[in-house]
């Protein structure tokens, strides 16, 4: 007799399909907008892989009228709650601070803050892009268990008592080493792209986001690092938007 196939609870397979967040979820089977195979969904149902899942045009409705924010933060902000004294970037999330060159067809509205949440975090002495949104799938996409977004970073950095031409005096081989063979928290690191974008400033693209993971990696090969920005996650770039100022995602961008 062939085994039964395994069943997981509604509101992971609806993440797993990409249709929300698990609170989402939750938030639309209690309102009566889910049915799997006909059936008004219950909470907590467990569902085979092949379920049929529908979901309510009104729960659409409510999700297209979020809003995902890009945002430079400047160097003194944390990205998440306040902590020591320090604000939270979303304090930044004003219509002062919009950037005039924002052309997304939105307006902005004081509901869009609720619910509004960093979707991955940005060390507080470092700048750059920083993404706050409402929507389930876009966290999901940036910080979900089986995220491979790319993220790039410039960082300027020093080696000793050289803080010019730092290129010429770094070793080859500690470079190689940044690219693949650091361990950090007892584990292995993914390989990364590391390049000297100019002979002060390296380029990193990392697959995966362990805290301070760049400070970390550069102290283990000696170099001091003096500037970190990030300037592109997935296909989505920092471009011209000022320190300070923020943007909407445009409905044509893709993470």
């Amino acid at each position: 007799m062939p085994e039964a196939s395994p069943t997981v609870r509604l509101n992971k397979r609806m993440a797993e399909l990409g249709l929300c967040s698990r609170r989402e979820a939750d938030e639309w089977i209690a309102q009566g907008w889910v049915r799997v195979d006909g059936q008004v969904a219950v909470m907590g149902l467990q569902v085979a892989p092949d379920a049929r899942i529908e979901v309510d045009r009104r729960a659409r409705g409510q999700q297209q009228q979020q809003v995902t924010v890009l945002l430079h933060k400047p160097v003194g902000y944390v990205s998440g709650q306040a902590e020591d004294g320090h604000s939270p970037a979303i304090v930044l999330v004003q219509p002062a601070n919009r950037w005039s060159g924002d052309t997304a067809p939105i307006r902005f509205a004081p509901a869009q803050l609720r619910s509004l949440a960093p979707a991955g975090r940005l060390d507080i002495d470092s700048t750059g892009l920083l993404v706050l949104t409402q929507d389930g799938r876009v966290a999901r996409q940036l910080i979900g268990e089986d995220r491979t977004m790319e993220k790039e970073y410039l960082v300027r950095v020093g080696y000793g008592e050289a803080e010019r031409d730092v290129q010429r005096a770094f070793p080859p081989a500690q470079l190689a080493r940044l690219r693949h063979g650091l361990v950090l928290d007892g584990a292995p690191l993914k390989p990364a792209r590391v390049d000297w974008q100019n002979p002060e400033q390296l380029r990193f693209v990392l697959t995966e986001g362990k805290k301070r993971q760049i400070r970390r990696m550069c102290e283990m090969v000696g170099l001091r690092v003096l500037g970190l920005k990030r300037v592109r996650i997935g296909q989505v770039v920092l471009g011209q938007l000022p320190a300070g100022q923020w943007r909407y995602l445009a409905p044509h961008e893709r993470f």
